[in-house]
């Protein structure tokens, strides 16, 4: 269903919509800004989150019309995201980078169609905030979304800040945590991410204790490797490789294999030397969340020229496959790569994959 010129979209809801002509697109990933204070971002998020991105008007509004926009619960089992909205964002819009703004318009829509319903409105305001920060990588207007929300102790809230230049409040909101009761680890790789080696370590092995040991070596290997403690990343990685599965109490084959390809990886380091690889297009793969990730990687003059991931299986990879070629080729290196926040294992294959492309290239 494609949208009328002037349709109602966020004025219904009365919140700001000032076009700034700078504003954020999610076309350009947002690295960690200059500092700023929490003052600085937040009025940042206030003046800008709440505008429409300078795209807006170029994308329509389309979705099945077979879908239920009262977003009530289905009333069959089974999924079919043709008439469950949450599950067409997941299967549909989150599966297809093409319609990620889409997405966000759509969420728009949904909160004008359900705005005499909160609980709805604030789905679809997650919805919105989720496209924004994990899909668009526009912080700004995901941080405004998370706010308006009420989720101030979100973790991806505490990405934006830190993504927005504010380190500080982004550390403020991951000690409301404690532990890290992520499913992947996610509060202490995004401590890792922002340089709190120590403390992401603290949080692994408090994670360690509390039925998932092999995550918690998993990422307490990421936390050394991020920081170039290359003996240690291996020590954990190989603990994640003895955890046993009644340790976990749970199905644990996908972290070994995710510890066996960081294991390898960081095996290579040692001797990998860019200036030692030949021009030319190297390819490899490794190990992601449903199936081998497959990149090649272009090496020109002792530099790396290029790095495409070609072939995958991945679904909820998000801004991962764009990300973290940008990141390698930025840093000329695949050590030292912070992975993407929301999918980590997408881009951990990436930056494992591309090691051993480069390696093949060694003289």
């Amino acid at each position: 269903m494609a949208a009328t010129k002037h349709a109602p979209i966020l004025l219904t809801l009365a919140l700001p919509l000032l076009l700034a002509a700078d504003a954020a697109c999610g076309a350009q990933p947002a690295s960690p800004a200059p500092n700023r204070t929490k003052a600085e971002v937040d009025a940042l998020i206030q003046k800008d989150g709440g505008t429409q991105p300078d795209w807006w008007n170029a994308v329509q509004l389309n979705y099945p019309k077979t879908l239920d926009l009262s977003m009530n619960p289905p009333a069959t089992k089974g999924w079919d995201p043709s008439k469950n909205v949450g599950q067409y964002f997941w299967s549909i819009i989150n599966e297809n980078s093409s319609k990620w703004k889409e997405g966000v318009r759509f969420a728009a829509h949904l909160m004008t169609v359900n705005k005499d319903e909160p609980n709805k409105v604030n789905q679809a305001m997650g919805q919105m905030a989720h496209l924004y920060a994990d899909c668009l990588e526009d912080y700004t207007r995901a941080a405004y979304w998370l706010l308006k929300k009420g989720d101030t102790a979100d973790e991806r809230l505490a990405v934006c800040y830190w993504k927005l230049g504010c380190k500080d409040a982004a550390k403020e909101i991951l000690t409301k945590y404690g532990v890290d009761d992520t499913r992947h680890g996610s509060i202490v790789k995004l401590w890792a991410d922002m340089g709190e080696y120590d403390t992401a370590l603290k949080v692994a092995d408090e994670k360690s204790k509390n039925g998932a040991a092999d995550i918690a070596y998993l990422m307490a290997g990421d936390t050394c490797r991020l920081a170039g403690k290359y003996k240690e990343a291996l020590d954990f990685y190989q603990k994640a490789l003895n955890v046993q599965p009644n340790d976990a109490g749970r199905d644990i084959k996908q972290t070994k294999g995710r510890a066996q390809a960081s294991l390898d990886a960081v095996k290579l380091y040692e001797t990998l030397d860019l200036k030692k690889v030949a021009d030319g297009v190297y390819k490899s793969s490794s190990q992601g969340y449903t199936g081998q990730v497959f990149v090649e990687v272009s090496v020109k003059s002792g530099t790396i020229a290029d790095v495409k991931v070609v072939q995958h299986t991945e679904k909820q990879y998000y801004g991962s496959i764009a990300e973290t070629p940008r990141k390698i080729i930025a840093k000329q290196s695949v050590k030292g790569i912070d992975t993407f926040a929301s999918a980590t294992i997408t881009s951990e294959a990436i930056v494992n994959a591309t090691a051993k492309a480069l390696a093949s290239g060694m003289k």
